[in-house]
């Protein structure tokens, strides 16, 4: 098989991926299965901000375009799926459209709340792209585990040479578990159902192909 043909057959795996979460049936989202905190109340439509001062910009252009806001799953196959294309985009894109990642960890993955909890550690020092990175490449080793990995997350944090000490605090301090709330609730409230979900300039984008994408980002970034 050519390396060509691999690489068309990737691409129709992760359309085929995506499509398949954009038919499923709406599903009623939880913040962490495993660290139970007492919950919020979710945002009214009115008060949800599809960008807020702290949320996770991964590029900075001299002028922005547009915006193209994820929200994102790291237990989530069809994120990791979808993650070298979103790369890629970034590459092709990241001087002219600003990209967000929200963090919208699902119910049915026992670890993704615990995921998003390392990730906003790390990101308080500094890090958020390179454990966000770590997280999806190591994702079929932690990957639908019913037990906790947060032990196995500490790891990466060690590899990233982070303060430890301050990382645990982090991951345990009530305003981490908050501020994953906080971005929860606003995906609920604008009609995030499943991740990866997508909005371009504040539209919510139905994907269909790469092409399609690409021609989006095209249009906006004009």
């Amino acid at each position: 098989m050519s390396a060509v043909t691999t690489a068309r057959n990737v691409r129709i795996a992760v359309w085929t991926i995506l499509a398949a979460f954009l038919v499923t049936g709406v599903i009623w989202f939880a913040v962490f299965a495993a660290n139970k905190p007492a919950p919020t109340a979710p945002a009214a439509a009115a008060d949800a901000q599809l960008v807020r001062d702290d949320s996770h910009r991964v590029t900075s252009p001299a002028t922005e375009k547009a915006q193209l806001v994820e929200f994102l799953d790291f237990e989530c196959e069809s994120c990791r799926a979808a993650e070298p294309l979103v790369q890629e985009l970034k590459q092709e894109y990241g001087d002219r459209i600003t990209f967000v990642h929200r963090y919208y960890p699902l119910p049915g993955h026992a670890n993704s709340g615990t995921a998003a909890l390392a990730v906003e550690a790390a990101a308080r020092q500094g890090k958020y792209e390179q454990m966000a990175a770590r997280l999806f490449e190591a994702q079929p080793q932690w990957g639908e585990q019913q037990d906790s990995q947060a032990a196995l997350f500490r790891t990466y944090a060690e590899e990233l040479r982070l303060d430890m000490n301050q990382y645990d605090t982090d991951v345990a301090a009530e305003e981490t578990k908050e501020r994953i709330r906080r971005d929860v609730a606003d995906g609920k409230a604008l009609g995030v159902t499943g991740t990866p979900t997508f909005f371009l300039d504040g539209k919510k984008l139905t994907l269909n192909s790469e092409a399609q994408f690409r021609q989006l980002l095209d249009d906006a970034a004009r």
